[in-house]
């Protein structure tokens, strides 16, 4: 019974697998008719029409183009300029009517005069003779090596105004170069005029650019190198050390003499100051001795005795001041003594000349100021 069931199922599954592909055959021929009738209707023109319009927009949308950030592109019709794009996207008539150059006005080009670079870092470069070798304005030769970075600020002149840009910039700069170079002479060169060069070389370079109207625009002009030739390297390093020698010199003989002068000058003012104190001191001091002079004369014609005693006191009072004295008392003392007379004269020596210089003007003057006598006494001693 179970024999049968199986044998019943797999008559089912052949059937049905035989209708399926039965049933795709069909399918799949009515398609291939259809086809070929579709195929028999098209003729050539037909086909050539649609070939045509599909080339068409493809042609057409060739001219489809994208201008990078940082670029220009420059829009030619049957190769004469037309315009100029900004970044971004655009259409231009496809070639062969129109084409489109990027032209990069953001990007630092560089170029080398008297000498070539190894690298991408620029060390270790090369001299270049015939470019580096230049005659100066006092008729010595140097070895000159330049570098100039430049942009490009108008697309439509970088392109069409000078064939051959970077060529043009280099005869260009070779020849500022040596016009600059030969207006100053060595030494300015290689010491404090190599800032000025280098502005009036990149001056005259862009005043040039722009005559030629090359589009292009000089961002920055660097002296790598000025030396003299290495056949003189030897005499010339021998010279520049004699002039450093020299200069060196002046500069501490300068600095000795800023530091002397104003010392000198200040003593001086001092000593000028210190005697104009002094004879003011002096002036008035004697004005008053005067004034006390005719003080005193009146007192004396009133008392000639007191008075004339008064003055011999005091007299002796400013002599014995400025003595060396010394005191014994024989009664209670022994019948030697010892008095280290030279020590003590010697102590007020060096007391006396440690003073200022107006109080010793003073003590002298005071030393040998004469003794005024009033006329009374005057008077009675001629009486006498």
């Amino acid at each position: 019974m179970s024999w049968d069931n199986e044998n019943n199922h797999q008559t089912i599954n052949n059937d049905n697998d035989s209708s399926f592909e039965q049933k795709w055959n069909q399918f799949k021929q009515m398609y291939q008719d259809k086809w070929k009738q579709y195929l028999a209707d098209w003729s050539f023109k037909k086909w050539l029409k649609y070939a045509l319009v599909f080339m068409f927009f493809v042609w057409m949308g060739s001219g489809i183009y994208i201008v990078e950030q940082g670029n220009r592109g420059v829009v030619t019709r049957f190769d004469a300029y037309a315009n100029t794009t900004m970044p971004g996207p655009h259409w231009h008539w496809p070639y062969p009517i129109e084409n489109v150059t990027n032209v990069n006005v953001e990007n630092q080009r560089f170029i080398e005069i008297g000498y070539r670079s190894t690298g991408r870092q620029r060390i270790g470069s090369n001299s270049v003779l015939p470019e580096a070798l230049m005659l100066t304005k006092d008729e010595n030769i140097i070895n000159v090596s330049l570098a100039v970075q430049y942009q490009i600020k108008n697309a439509k002149d970088y392109l069409f105004n000078v064939k051959a840009n970077e060529k043009t910039l280099k005869q260009v700069t070779e020849s500022v170069q040596r016009g600059v170079i030969g207006r100053n002479t060595m030494d300015y060169i290689l010491t404090e005029g190599r800032s000025q060069v280098v502005f009036e070389i990149k001056d005259e370079m862009q005043k040039a650019m722009d005559m030629y109207q090359t589009g292009i625009v000089i961002s920055s002009v660097n002296l790598q190198d000025a030396q003299p030739p290495e056949e003189v390297q030897d005499a010339f390093e021998d010279a520049i050390r004699a002039r450093e020698d020299k200069q060196r010199l002046i500069n501490e003989a300068q600095a000795y003499a800023n530091e002397v002068i104003p010392k000198a000058r200040g003593a001086s003012a001092r000593m000028l100051q210190e005697a104009e104190g002094y004879e003011a001191k002096t002036v008035e001091q004697a004005k008053g001795e005067a004034d006390r002079f005719e003080q005193l004369l009146v007192e004396y014609e009133k008392s000639p005795f007191i008075t004339r005693k008064r003055l011999y006191l005091e007299s002796k009072e400013q002599l014995y001041k400025k003595s060396n004295k010394v005191l014994v008392n024989v009664e209670s003392g022994n019948n030697m003594f010892y008095f280290p007379l030279n020590q003590m004269n010697s102590t007020n020596n060096t007391a006396s000349n440690q003073l200022p210089l107006n109080k010793r003007l003073e003590e002298t003057s005071s030393s040998s100021r004469p003794v005024y006598k009033t006329r009374t006494s005057v008077r009675s001693s001629r009486s006498k």
